[in-house]
Protein backbone atom coordinates (compact mmCIF):
# COMPACT_ATOMS: atom_id res chain seq x y z
CA UNK A 1 0.00 0.00 0.00
CA UNK A 2 2.75 2.47 0.97
CA UNK A 3 4.79 1.62 -2.15
CA UNK A 4 1.71 2.11 -4.32
CA UNK A 5 1.03 5.54 -2.79
CA UNK A 6 4.70 6.52 -3.12
CA UNK A 7 4.85 5.55 -6.82
CA UNK A 8 1.46 7.24 -7.38
CA UNK A 9 2.69 10.56 -5.95
CA UNK A 10 6.15 10.31 -7.52
CA UNK A 11 4.77 9.66 -11.01
CA UNK A 12 2.26 12.52 -10.63
CA UNK A 13 5.06 14.93 -9.69
CA UNK A 14 7.20 13.73 -12.61
CA UNK A 15 4.31 14.23 -15.03
CA UNK A 16 3.74 17.76 -13.74
CA UNK A 17 7.42 18.73 -14.03
CA UNK A 18 7.68 17.15 -17.49
CA UNK A 19 4.56 19.06 -18.56
CA UNK A 20 6.26 22.32 -17.53
CA UNK A 21 9.10 21.50 -19.95
CA UNK A 22 6.70 20.21 -22.61
CA UNK A 23 4.48 23.32 -22.79
CA UNK A 24 7.58 25.54 -22.79
CA UNK A 25 9.21 23.56 -25.60
CA UNK A 26 6.10 23.13 -27.74
CA UNK A 27 5.47 26.89 -27.70
CA UNK A 28 8.96 27.48 -29.13
CA UNK A 29 8.44 24.73 -31.74
CA UNK A 30 5.16 26.38 -32.76
CA UNK A 31 6.93 29.75 -32.98
CA UNK A 32 9.71 28.28 -35.14
CA UNK A 33 7.12 26.87 -37.55
CA UNK A 34 5.21 30.20 -37.54
CA UNK A 35 2.13 28.46 -36.16
CA UNK A 36 -0.62 30.33 -34.35
CA UNK A 37 -1.18 29.76 -30.65
CA UNK A 38 -4.45 27.97 -31.40
CA UNK A 39 -2.86 25.62 -33.95
CA UNK A 40 0.05 24.97 -31.58
CA UNK A 41 -2.42 23.87 -28.94
CA UNK A 42 -4.85 21.93 -31.15
CA UNK A 43 -2.21 20.11 -33.24
CA UNK A 44 1.30 20.02 -31.73
CA UNK A 45 0.50 19.92 -28.02
CA UNK A 46 -2.62 17.81 -28.44
CA UNK A 47 -0.89 15.18 -30.56
CA UNK A 48 1.97 14.85 -28.08
CA UNK A 49 -0.12 14.60 -24.92
CA UNK A 50 -2.73 12.33 -26.55
CA UNK A 51 -0.07 9.79 -27.51
CA UNK A 52 -0.03 7.85 -24.18
CA UNK A 53 -3.78 7.16 -24.13
CA UNK A 54 -3.80 6.31 -27.84
CA UNK A 55 -1.11 3.72 -27.12
CA UNK A 56 -3.30 2.29 -24.32
CA UNK A 57 -6.14 1.79 -26.81
CA UNK A 58 -3.81 0.33 -29.44
CA UNK A 59 -2.23 -2.19 -27.06
CA UNK A 60 -5.62 -3.26 -25.68
CA UNK A 61 -7.41 -3.81 -29.00
CA UNK A 62 -4.39 -5.20 -30.87
CA UNK A 63 -2.92 -7.56 -28.28
CA UNK A 64 -5.86 -8.26 -25.95
CA UNK A 65 -6.43 -12.01 -25.72
CA UNK A 66 -10.02 -11.91 -24.48
CA UNK A 67 -13.09 -9.74 -25.26
CA UNK A 68 -12.78 -8.23 -21.77
CA UNK A 69 -9.19 -7.13 -22.45
CA UNK A 70 -10.19 -5.63 -25.80
CA UNK A 71 -13.04 -3.79 -24.08
CA UNK A 72 -10.41 -1.86 -22.11
CA UNK A 73 -9.45 -0.18 -25.38
CA UNK A 74 -13.07 0.71 -26.10
CA UNK A 75 -13.40 2.10 -22.57
CA UNK A 76 -10.28 4.22 -23.08
CA UNK A 77 -11.65 5.58 -26.38
CA UNK A 78 -14.86 6.63 -24.61
CA UNK A 79 -13.42 7.61 -21.22
CA UNK A 80 -10.82 9.97 -22.68
CA UNK A 81 -13.33 12.44 -24.22
CA UNK A 82 -15.43 12.24 -21.03
CA UNK A 83 -12.52 13.37 -18.85
CA UNK A 84 -11.33 16.03 -21.30
CA UNK A 85 -14.79 17.57 -21.73
CA UNK A 86 -15.41 17.68 -17.98
CA UNK A 87 -12.37 17.45 -15.71
CA UNK A 88 -9.81 19.15 -18.00
CA UNK A 89 -12.07 22.10 -18.82
CA UNK A 90 -13.11 22.35 -15.16
CA UNK A 91 -9.48 22.55 -14.00
CA UNK A 92 -8.89 25.42 -16.42
CA UNK A 93 -12.06 27.10 -15.15
CA UNK A 94 -11.11 26.82 -11.48
CA UNK A 95 -7.66 28.25 -12.15
CA UNK A 96 -9.28 31.11 -14.08
CA UNK A 97 -11.65 31.79 -11.18
CA UNK A 98 -8.66 31.97 -8.82
CA UNK A 99 -6.95 34.43 -11.17
CA UNK A 100 -10.11 36.52 -11.45
CA UNK A 101 -10.04 37.01 -7.70
CA UNK A 102 -6.43 38.15 -7.98
CA UNK A 103 -7.29 40.47 -10.87
CA UNK A 104 -5.03 38.57 -13.29
CA UNK A 105 -7.49 36.56 -15.40
CA UNK A 106 -6.45 36.25 -19.07
CA UNK A 107 -9.06 37.11 -21.67
CA UNK A 108 -10.11 34.71 -24.42
CA UNK A 109 -10.81 36.79 -27.53
CA UNK A 110 -14.20 36.38 -29.20
CA UNK A 111 -12.70 35.25 -32.52
CA UNK A 112 -10.75 32.54 -30.67
CA UNK A 113 -13.94 31.43 -28.91
CA UNK A 114 -15.73 31.16 -32.26
CA UNK A 115 -12.90 29.10 -33.71
CA UNK A 116 -12.96 26.80 -30.71
CA UNK A 117 -16.74 26.56 -31.15
CA UNK A 118 -16.16 25.26 -34.68
CA UNK A 119 -13.71 22.69 -33.28
CA UNK A 120 -16.30 21.56 -30.75
CA UNK A 121 -18.92 21.32 -33.52
CA UNK A 122 -16.55 19.03 -35.42
CA UNK A 123 -16.09 16.94 -32.30
CA UNK A 124 -19.83 16.68 -31.70
CA UNK A 125 -20.50 15.51 -35.26
CA UNK A 126 -17.81 12.81 -35.07
CA UNK A 127 -18.75 11.82 -31.53
CA UNK A 128 -22.47 11.42 -32.31
CA UNK A 129 -21.53 9.22 -35.28
CA UNK A 130 -19.23 7.00 -33.21
CA UNK A 131 -21.84 6.84 -30.44
CA UNK A 132 -24.42 5.67 -32.95
CA UNK A 133 -22.07 3.01 -34.28
CA UNK A 134 -21.83 1.61 -30.76
CA UNK A 135 -25.55 0.79 -30.89
CA UNK A 136 -25.49 -1.01 -34.24
CA UNK A 137 -24.04 -4.28 -35.49
CA UNK A 138 -23.29 -4.89 -39.18
CA UNK A 139 -20.61 -6.71 -41.15
CA UNK A 140 -18.80 -3.77 -42.77
CA UNK A 141 -18.54 -1.60 -39.64
CA UNK A 142 -14.71 -2.05 -39.36
CA UNK A 143 -14.24 -0.28 -42.69
CA UNK A 144 -15.70 2.90 -41.19
CA UNK A 145 -12.55 3.25 -39.08
CA UNK A 146 -10.87 4.63 -42.22
CA UNK A 147 -13.41 7.46 -42.22
CA UNK A 148 -12.38 8.52 -38.70
CA UNK A 149 -8.70 8.67 -39.68
CA UNK A 150 -9.57 10.72 -42.78
CA UNK A 151 -11.58 13.17 -40.67
CA UNK A 152 -8.59 13.79 -38.39
CA UNK A 153 -6.22 14.34 -41.33
CA UNK A 154 -8.67 16.89 -42.78
CA UNK A 155 -9.03 18.56 -39.37
CA UNK A 156 -5.25 18.95 -38.98
CA UNK A 157 -4.94 20.38 -42.49
CA UNK A 158 -7.65 22.92 -41.73
CA UNK A 159 -6.01 23.92 -38.44
CA UNK A 160 -2.58 24.41 -40.02
CA UNK A 161 -3.88 26.48 -42.94
CA UNK A 162 -6.14 28.72 -40.85
CA UNK A 163 -5.14 32.36 -41.22
CA UNK A 164 -4.17 33.55 -37.74
CA UNK A 165 -1.31 35.49 -36.20
CA UNK A 166 1.67 33.40 -35.07
CA UNK A 167 3.19 33.24 -31.59
CA UNK A 168 5.35 36.27 -30.80
CA UNK A 169 8.68 35.22 -29.27
CA UNK A 170 8.45 38.14 -26.85
CA UNK A 171 5.45 36.42 -25.23
CA UNK A 172 7.45 33.24 -24.63
CA UNK A 173 9.43 32.30 -21.57
CA UNK A 174 13.09 31.33 -22.21
CA UNK A 175 13.57 27.72 -23.26
CA UNK A 176 14.26 25.82 -20.04
CA UNK A 177 17.22 23.92 -21.50
CA UNK A 178 18.73 27.10 -23.00
CA UNK A 179 17.59 29.93 -20.68
CA UNK A 180 20.33 32.32 -21.80
CA UNK A 181 19.39 32.22 -25.50
CA UNK A 182 16.86 34.78 -26.71
CA UNK A 183 15.99 32.69 -29.78
CA UNK A 184 16.81 29.00 -29.22
CA UNK A 185 17.13 26.80 -32.29
CA UNK A 186 14.44 24.40 -33.46
CA UNK A 187 16.79 21.53 -32.58
CA UNK A 188 16.92 22.52 -28.91
CA UNK A 189 13.19 23.33 -28.74
CA UNK A 190 12.24 20.08 -30.43
CA UNK A 191 14.70 18.08 -28.32
CA UNK A 192 13.29 19.49 -25.08
CA UNK A 193 9.73 18.78 -26.25
CA UNK A 194 10.49 15.18 -27.21
CA UNK A 195 12.46 14.54 -24.01
CA UNK A 196 9.61 15.90 -21.90
CA UNK A 197 7.13 13.81 -23.88
CA UNK A 198 9.18 10.66 -23.23
CA UNK A 199 9.14 11.36 -19.48
CA UNK A 200 5.38 12.05 -19.61
CA UNK A 201 4.78 8.73 -21.41
CA UNK A 202 6.93 6.72 -18.98
CA UNK A 203 5.54 8.39 -15.85
CA UNK A 204 1.97 8.10 -17.17
CA UNK A 205 2.43 4.34 -17.57
CA UNK A 206 3.48 4.06 -13.92
CA UNK A 207 0.64 6.37 -12.86
CA UNK A 208 -1.99 4.33 -14.72
CA UNK A 209 -0.71 1.12 -13.10
CA UNK A 210 -0.86 2.65 -9.62
CA UNK A 211 -4.41 3.88 -10.30
CA UNK A 212 -5.36 0.28 -11.05
CA UNK A 213 -3.68 -0.92 -7.87
CA UNK A 214 -5.48 1.70 -5.78
CA UNK A 215 -8.79 0.66 -7.35
CA UNK A 216 -8.12 -2.93 -6.34
CA UNK A 217 -7.11 -1.93 -2.80
CA UNK A 218 -10.36 0.06 -2.49
CA UNK A 219 -12.37 -2.96 -3.72
CA UNK A 220 -13.56 -0.97 -6.72
CA UNK A 221 -15.01 -3.01 -9.57
CA UNK A 222 -12.83 -3.20 -12.72
CA UNK A 223 -15.55 -1.53 -14.80
CA UNK A 224 -15.78 1.46 -12.45
CA UNK A 225 -12.00 1.81 -12.30
CA UNK A 226 -11.75 1.60 -16.11
CA UNK A 227 -14.33 4.33 -16.70
CA UNK A 228 -13.62 6.66 -13.76
CA UNK A 229 -9.99 6.37 -12.68
CA UNK A 230 -8.02 5.15 -15.71
CA UNK A 231 -9.15 7.98 -18.07
CA UNK A 232 -8.19 10.61 -15.49
CA UNK A 233 -4.75 9.01 -15.31
CA UNK A 234 -4.23 8.86 -19.08
CA UNK A 235 -5.54 12.41 -19.58
CA UNK A 236 -3.42 13.85 -16.75
CA UNK A 237 -0.94 15.55 -19.17
CA UNK A 238 -3.78 17.55 -20.80
CA UNK A 239 -5.20 18.42 -17.39
CA UNK A 240 -1.82 19.64 -16.14
CA UNK A 241 -1.17 21.52 -19.39
CA UNK A 242 -4.45 23.37 -18.84
CA UNK A 243 -3.40 24.21 -15.28
CA UNK A 244 0.06 25.44 -16.35
CA UNK A 245 -1.02 27.48 -19.36
CA UNK A 246 -3.97 29.16 -17.60
CA UNK A 247 -1.71 29.96 -14.63
CA UNK A 248 0.72 31.59 -17.10
CA UNK A 249 -2.11 33.71 -18.54
CA UNK A 250 -2.36 31.64 -21.77
CA UNK A 251 -5.95 30.45 -21.60
CA UNK A 252 -6.09 30.38 -25.40
CA UNK A 253 -3.39 27.70 -25.55
CA UNK A 254 -4.98 25.73 -22.71
CA UNK A 255 -8.41 25.60 -24.33
CA UNK A 256 -6.91 24.81 -27.75
CA UNK A 257 -4.90 21.92 -26.28
CA UNK A 258 -8.02 20.36 -24.74
CA UNK A 259 -10.04 20.92 -27.91
CA UNK A 260 -7.36 19.36 -30.12
CA UNK A 261 -6.90 16.40 -27.77
CA UNK A 262 -10.63 15.77 -27.89
CA UNK A 263 -10.55 15.61 -31.70
CA UNK A 264 -7.75 13.05 -31.51
CA UNK A 265 -9.69 11.01 -28.95
CA UNK A 266 -12.80 11.16 -31.11
CA UNK A 267 -10.99 9.80 -34.17
CA UNK A 268 -7.73 7.84 -33.79
CA UNK A 269 -8.50 5.62 -30.74
CA UNK A 270 -12.04 5.21 -32.05
CA UNK A 271 -10.73 4.07 -35.43
CA UNK A 272 -8.52 1.48 -33.70
CA UNK A 273 -11.47 0.23 -31.67
CA UNK A 274 -13.73 0.02 -34.71
CA UNK A 275 -11.05 -1.84 -36.68
CA UNK A 276 -10.35 -4.45 -34.00
CA UNK A 277 -13.49 -4.89 -31.86
CA UNK A 278 -17.26 -5.26 -32.41
CA UNK A 279 -17.61 -1.67 -31.07
CA UNK A 280 -20.85 -2.33 -29.21
CA UNK A 281 -21.70 -0.35 -26.07
CA UNK A 282 -23.17 -1.49 -22.79
CA UNK A 283 -25.08 0.89 -20.50
CA UNK A 284 -22.03 2.46 -18.76
CA UNK A 285 -20.26 3.18 -22.06
CA UNK A 286 -23.43 4.65 -23.55
CA UNK A 287 -24.00 6.83 -20.48
CA UNK A 288 -20.39 8.07 -20.60
CA UNK A 289 -21.00 9.13 -24.20
CA UNK A 290 -24.25 10.94 -23.37
CA UNK A 291 -22.64 12.80 -20.46
CA UNK A 292 -19.72 13.81 -22.71
CA UNK A 293 -22.15 15.07 -25.34
CA UNK A 294 -24.13 17.08 -22.77
CA UNK A 295 -20.98 18.82 -21.50
CA UNK A 296 -19.81 19.69 -25.02
CA UNK A 297 -23.21 21.01 -26.11
CA UNK A 298 -23.20 23.39 -23.14
CA UNK A 299 -19.67 24.61 -23.95
CA UNK A 300 -20.41 24.91 -27.66
CA UNK A 301 -23.48 27.08 -27.04
CA UNK A 302 -21.40 29.46 -24.90
CA UNK A 303 -18.38 29.50 -27.22
CA UNK A 304 -20.34 30.25 -30.40
CA UNK A 305 -21.81 33.32 -28.69
CA UNK A 306 -18.40 34.41 -27.39
CA UNK A 307 -19.67 34.14 -23.83
CA UNK A 308 -17.44 31.50 -22.29
CA UNK A 309 -16.54 32.31 -18.68
CA UNK A 310 -14.39 30.80 -15.95
CA UNK A 311 -17.55 29.82 -14.09
CA UNK A 312 -18.96 28.00 -17.13
CA UNK A 313 -15.74 26.02 -17.53
CA UNK A 314 -15.64 25.18 -13.83
CA UNK A 315 -19.21 23.87 -13.94
CA UNK A 316 -18.30 21.22 -16.54
CA UNK A 317 -16.77 19.21 -13.71
CA UNK A 318 -20.29 18.65 -12.44
CA UNK A 319 -21.00 16.39 -15.42
CA UNK A 320 -18.17 14.09 -14.36
CA UNK A 321 -19.51 13.94 -10.80
CA UNK A 322 -22.97 13.20 -12.19
CA UNK A 323 -21.57 10.28 -14.18
CA UNK A 324 -19.65 9.00 -11.13
CA UNK A 325 -22.85 9.02 -9.03
CA UNK A 326 -24.80 7.24 -11.77
CA UNK A 327 -22.06 4.64 -12.20
CA UNK A 328 -21.97 3.95 -8.46
CA UNK A 329 -25.76 3.57 -8.45
CA UNK A 330 -25.72 1.32 -11.52
CA UNK A 331 -23.22 -1.14 -10.12
CA UNK A 332 -24.69 -0.92 -6.63
CA UNK A 333 -28.26 -1.52 -7.76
Amino acid sequence: MLLTLFLFLLSAVLIYLACEYFVNGVEWVGHRFSMSATATGTVLAAFGTALPESVVTFMAVMFGQTPAQKDIGVGAAMGGPLVLSTVAYAVGGWVLLFMVRKGQAPRVEQNVQQRLARDQAWFMAVFVFKLGLGLLAFAWKPWLGILFLAVYVFYVKRELTHDEEGIDHEDLEPLKLRPSEARPSLLWAGGQTLLALAVIAAASRVFVHQIGELGTLMNMSPHVAALLLAPVATELPEILNAFIWVRQGKARLALANISGAMMIQATIPSALGIFMTPWLFDAPLLMSGLVTLAAIVMLWLRLRRGRITARTLAWTGGFYLLFAVWLAWYFGA
